[in-house]
């Protein structure tokens, strides 16, 4: 259904209106799914960022929202689609849209840690999506669409608990917030089609009926910030 969306966005709303209740039970069964673990030998060690620039690994969603987004922020040099935390080597879009790899749509972000730290950037993350919705994110469902951080360093898994829990705080009414924070395990860079995809398809129905409402979103929460 996922990738069907994606394709035929405006479509799929109307009939999603019409039969909200079968939505919700595919719903039920995806979230419900089991995220494997990723088997010793397809552990990567963390990239090696550039000279004074630090890399970031997250996941909130689809990736063409994600890497639109970040790549608008002062400090962020390169930001790269693909798949996080999964139980399969290499894995393919298509793979991983079955909800069943263990993998993340992800995106790593190589940043300026002078310009925006690894604190902020974690704040942003999560006023940037959903983070109390488990493996879903607007129309996207499944463990794929899970919102997770996987920290590269120590110091970045006592940032991301520390932000989850100052998030939390600050949004009393909030329903509690599900962010999975995992330690990096691997990252597949996605196929090449897909980096820069909102850029060159803006007008895709997808593309107009989610994910400019979310850049434009996220360009209104963090003005001081972009570029």
């Amino acid at each position: 259904m996922n990738e069907f969306f994606r394709r035929n966005a405006l479509w799929v709303i109307l009939v999603v209106g019409i039969a909200g209740w079968f939505v919700a039970g595919s719903v039920a069964k995806t979230t419900s799914r089991t995220i494997p673990a990723t088997p010793a030998s397809l552990v990567q060690k963390p990239p090696k960022p550039p000279a004074g620039q630090e890399i970031a690994t997250l996941a909130a969603g689809c990736f063409w929202s994600n890497q639109a987004m970040y790549q608008k922020l002062k400090g962020v040099s390169k930001v790269e689609p693909g798949y996080a935390g999964g139980a399969t080597p290499s894995p393919t879009y298509d793979e991983v849209c079955t909800g069943g790899t263990g993998y993340a749509e992800s995106v790593q972000i190589t940043f300026d840690p002078k310009v925006v730290s690894y604190h902020d950037l974690i704040t942003i993350f999560f006023g940037a999506h959903d983070p109390t919705t488990l493996n879903r994110q607007g129309p996207d469902e499944g463990t794929q669409y899970r919102s997770a951080i996987f920290y590269q360093s120590p110091e970045q898994k006592a940032t991301a608990i520390q932000v989850k829990a100052e998030y939390q705080k600050s949004h009393p009414g909030m329903d509690p917030i599900v962010t999975q924070v995992a330690s990096f395990t691997n990252f597949y860079k996605a196929e090449a089609y897909h980096f820069d995809y909102y850029a060159k398809h803006p007008y895709e129905p997808y593309c107009a009926s989610v994910v400019a409402p979310e850049i434009a979103n996220f360009e209104k929460l963090n003005r001081a910030r972009l570029k």
